[in-house]
């Protein structure tokens, strides 16, 4: 079983770099240590962040820092049954 603290934790980690406000989900893609292949994981959860990109509907941009955008993917997830 994933620990939601703990992907919620990597996942500000690997966007709190990008420049702030952001638009769209390319504007995180500079930021992240290993482009889109940087990978959150937590037990059974596995995902790069190219396909979290696919597996949620998008968001609700512009997001004005890393928190917001983290809670929103979070939500998305656990909506989808993905976490």
């Amino acid at each position: 079983m994933a620990d939601e603290d703990e992907i919620r934790e990597q996942m500000i980690d690997a966007f709190e770099a990008a420049d702030y406000p952001i638009s769209s989900p390319m504007d995180l893609v500079p930021a992240l240590p290993n482009g889109p292949g940087t990978k959150f994981e937590s037990g059974d959860f596995s995902m790069t962040a190219m396909e979290l990109n696919t597996k949620i509907s998008g968001g609700d941009f512009p997001y004005d820092d890393p928190e917001s955008f983290v809670d929103d993917v979070i939500g998305e997830l656990k909506a989808a049954d993905e976490l």
